[in-house]
């Protein structure tokens, strides 16, 4: 690991879906000062584009959250739905009570509202045209179409001295790291799998702390949830006395495009 990267100069998103609704897959990037870049990404096996360009954007900026960021620092995406959502129609949404112009109910309400909550202050979107030339953009889109069909691709972690390839299998997402990874982590992750499966299958509770541990997300950023959320196959919902519980999800369809 680098000593020092610097701050965060460069961010870009994408997100892909094979069907629409279909496989989908979601893909971003970060460039630190020292030259040094970061790659993620994430696959669902039922979803659609749009809601891959949003998870996209809600899993960069929590990325960023903890990270010193250059003042000029921007995302880079080519999802106009993202940006005009984010920066216009979610204004006159959250006033109607999450309708739309139309009389509608907005679609991927429950990525809108994670959007918005994990906006940062003084990190705006900037679009960029798709498949123009734009070297980060470009990479986030192979990433984003990797997961969603399950190509052979390797990501880059200047910050780590690992990589990780992935393959996917139909309905779910088979992970092969590197040498210097421990098949550890892969038998942990099996076990919190089939942990989960348990307790949705049963309809179990579990507490704030439990789950923490089985989706190895802070305590605090949990308590700051008060809506239903999708973790890999299953919908987190919360219940009464800071208790949660698992529901088991069959896919999550929606159309290709939102109105204001």
């Amino acid at each position: 690991m680098s000593k020092d990267p610097g701050r965060v100069i460069a961010a870009a998103t994408d997100g892909a879906c094979s069907g629409n609704p279909g496989p989908g897959g979601w893909g971003a990037l970060i460039r630190f000062e020292d030259g040094s870049v970061e790659e993620f990404g994430g696959y669902e096996p039922e979803t659609t584009n749009n809601r891959m360009e949003l998870k996209a954007a809600i899993e960069i900026l929590d990325k960023l959250k903890p990270l010193p960021l250059h003042p000029d620092l921007t995302i880079r995406t080519d999802s106009r739905y993202l940006i005009d959502g984010l920066n216009k129609w979610i204004i006159g949404w959250k006033k109607k009570g999450w309708i739309t112009s139309s009389g509608k109910s907005v679609l991927n309400q429950d990525l809108w509202i994670k959007l918005d909550s994990a906006k940062l202050p003084g990190v705006s979107l900037e679009y960029v045209k798709a498949h123009n030339g734009d070297p980060d953009n470009e990479r986030v889109d192979k990433i984003a179409v990797g997961f969603s069909k399950g190509n052979s691709l390797t990501l880059r972690n200047d910050r780590m001295t690992t990589s990780t390839s992935f393959t996917r299998a139909p309905q779910s997402l088979n992970v092969k790291v590197s040498e210097k990874s421990s098949l550890k982590n892969l038998q942990k992750l099996l076990s919190r799998l089939e942990i989960a499966n348990v307790f949705a299958k049963n309809g179990y509770s579990l507490t704030t702390k439990e789950l923490a541990e089985l989706v190895e997300r802070p305590i605090n950023s949990l308590e700051k949830e008060r809506n239903a959320w999708q973790w890999r196959d299953w919908i987190v919902q919360p219940i009464e006395n800071s208790y949660w519980r698992l529901i088991p999800t069959k896919g999550i369809t929606g159309e290709s495009k939102d109105d204001d």
